[in-house]
């Protein structure tokens, strides 16, 4: 994991430089401070799945690229086979599989998301990115914090909502849950 940490700490440094951005601008894009930005940079700080998203829309890259060092191909369709995906455990609250990693020039990025049961009150963490998400529960339930609003889903239930908004998922029952959220 720290291979990799410091794998996407490179490229971020790179695709930075290359758009010409300062370490300020792209600290303030991502809505953190110029030091926490600094320690993401070095590979230093795990990089939460939203910030690396933000950055790739920042840095105009897909978030592929910035995770893998490869660009996706597909252009007609791709296929995920089961266990498979572009792995992203950039938080301990979280474990991300981005569904469609390979298809290039996606309007939406699908990830299925597993928080943990013993994610507990560090799970209640808000995120923030731009856009639109959409999240299907296919298994457990999980408190969902949403602007101050507080869900409880279940296996089936769905919210859609806008991102910008800080959010946060917590399992409940002692059980992981795991959804489908969709990043438009």
């Amino acid at each position: 994991m720290e291979e990799r940490r410091q794998d996407i700490a490179a490229r971020l440094k790179e695709l930075r430089e290359i758009e010409g951005a300062s370490t300020e601008t792209l600290a303030q894009a991502l809505g953190v401070s110029a030091t926490e930005y600094a320690a993401f940079e070095a590979g230093q700080a795990d990089i939460p799945a939203s910030a690396l998203h933000d950055a790739a829309r920042f840095l105009k890259a897909d978030l592929t690229e910035l995770l893998t060092g490869e660009a996706p191909r597909m252009k007609v369709f791709t296929v995920t086979r089961t266990g498979g995906g572009v792995t992203v455990e950039r938080r301990k609250d979280y474990r991300y599989r981005n569904l469609a990693a390979n298809f290039a020039g996606r309007k939406v990025d699908v990830f299925e998301v597993t928080v943990p049961a013993d994610a507990g009150a560090s799970g209640a963490h808000a995120n923030s990115h731009p856009g639109q998400e959409f999240d299907y529960v296919l298994e457990g339930r999980m408190r969902v914090r949403i602007h101050g609003n507080e869900l409880t889903l279940e296996a089936g239930d769905c919210v859609y909502f806008d991102s910008n908004h800080g959010h946060s998922m917590e399992a409940l029952d002692g059980q992981p849950a795991r959804f489908l959220a969709m990043i438009i």
